[in-house]
């Protein structure tokens, strides 16, 4: 975990490492998660939260041309943009980001083989405002 000030051409090669690193934890917070389960009332309201972030977003994005693959146990919402454009999902993920500051993961890049199956991913993970006004940015594209 960090940060770093660095010259483009060295953050080029940082950002492909970037995102597989920071869905990985390290030996000191998983023994402080195995402490935190230990107390079932610390994360029996889970689901229920996460639902409810979940249903919050979806409601968000009525309206506009991404549509919502159901899946659950997760605080990522897939979305089928098929209806939206042909571009690939790295391509339209990018554009979302910088064109429109809300950031997607191109499920793509999860695959050896680059799928094409034009589906993004959101996190829903977020403050309520946050949700709301990535909402408002997707139902306008």
């Amino acid at each position: 975990m960090g940060y770093t000030v660095a010259p483009e051409s060295i953050t080029k090669e940082i950002r492909k490492a970037h995102q597989f690193i920071t869905f990985s934890v390290n030996t000191p917070v998983q023994y402080a998660l195995a402490e935190y389960l230990t107390d079932p009332t610390s994360y029996e309201t889970l689901g229920n939260f996460y639902q409810k972030k979940r249903d919050f977003f979806l409601e968000q994005i009525k309206g506009s041309s991404f549509e919502p693959i159901h899946c659950s146990g997760s605080y990522f919402q897939l979305v089928s943009y098929k209806n939206l454009t042909d571009k690939s999902e790295v391509d339209l993920a990018e554009e979302l980001t910088q064109k429109y500051k809300v950031a997607a993961i191109p499920v793509s890049v999860f695959y050896k083989r680059k799928l094409n199956q034009q589906l993004l991913r959101f996190c829903f993970a977020k403050k309520e405002e946050t949700l709301e006004k990535a909402g408002a940015i997707l139902r306008t594209i």
